[in-house]
């Protein structure tokens, strides 16, 4: 039995190691992930391991969820790094496969996604972002025959995305939306955090604090319209541009009625020099 870390760089190679599993009755679960990373991310790997036998961890940067002007020859990489990481988290395979794997020479068919795709949050900033997010994640379910996938709740967007094409296009695949792992000051860990200069390092954790305040003015009954824009004047003052923060409905990102009685979620997107953040708490 093969021990030890699988680093694999085909669609053949990940599709014999996943059969080779299922064969033997385990279960696998997937991590997807661009790299570059962090606590964060092996807080995924970690939850990962207590639901599945095997984990497998994907690393690709990919090119069609980056829009025009953003960061995709500057995102950072290092794949070496990462391998070390999860060889050190007792992952079972790395997928790291390069651009032509995914995209080979004649790809012509995509995954467009409404819904919670088109809340007007993510999507209004980044237009097509999410098609090929769940293009690219759809494969890489495929691919991996994965039972489960793992997803951090700090792009809770892109999380309720994938939840709904898997449940509309029937994909077997149980996805598990995990708790945001944050710095001791309370920013949320992102691969991006490290553009940040070291003063604008020391300003940024003032959008989960806004986040913090508005949800608790929720709680205390000031409308949730309020609540926000007095959380955007305050980050304005900060020193963020903000892009939205929002009260939306949990699940669907619908925005709010006055007749919704379930639960609340903030999203925040805003900006801080050349680093855009983003950020989400449950009210």
């Amino acid at each position: 039995m093969e021990t030890g870390l699988q680093l694999v760089r085909t669609r053949a190679a990940l599709s014999a190691l996943a059969k080779g599993w299922h064969d033997l009755g385990r279960t696998i679960a997937l991590v997807p992930t661009m790299g570059a990373l962090h606590e964060g991310h092996l807080a995924l790997v970690h939850l990962a391991r207590e639901r599945a036998a095997h984990v497998v961890v994907s690393i690709f940067v990919n090119p069609t969820q980056f829009g025009p002007g953003e960061d995709l020859q500057s995102y950072p990489r290092d794949l070496q790094g990462d391998v070390d990481k999860l060889r050190a988290a007792g992952v079972d395979a790395v997928y790291a496969p390069p651009v032509e794997e995914i995209y080979p020479a004649g790809f012509a068919t995509t995954v467009h996604v409404e819904g919670p795709a088109t809340a007007g949050l993510e999507d209004a900033f980044r237009p097509g972002h999410f098609d090929g997010v769940a293009t690219v994640v759809a494969k890489l379910f495929a691919q991996s025959a994965c039972d489960i996938a793992v997803f951090g709740q700090k792009d809770y967007q892109q999380l309720q995305v994938i939840r709904r094409m898997s449940a509309d296009l029937d994909l077997p695949v149980h996805v598990i939306g995990a708790p945001t792992i944050r710095e001791t000051d309370g920013l949320a860990m992102s691969s991006r955090n490290a553009y940040l200069s070291p003063q604008e390092r020391k300003t940024a954790p003032a959008l989960h604090r806004a986040l913090q305040a508005a949800a608790s003015a929720i709680r205390a009954g000031r409308s949730p319209q309020r609540a926000c824009a007095e959380a955007i004047k305050g980050l304005k003052m900060t020193g963020f541009a903000t892009d939205y923060l929002q009260a939306r409905q949990a699940a669907s990102l619908a925005p709010l009625t006055a007749d919704y009685q379930g639960p609340i979620r903030l999203l925040a997107a805003a900006r801080l020099g050349r680093t855009r953040l983003i950020d989400n708490i449950a009210v």
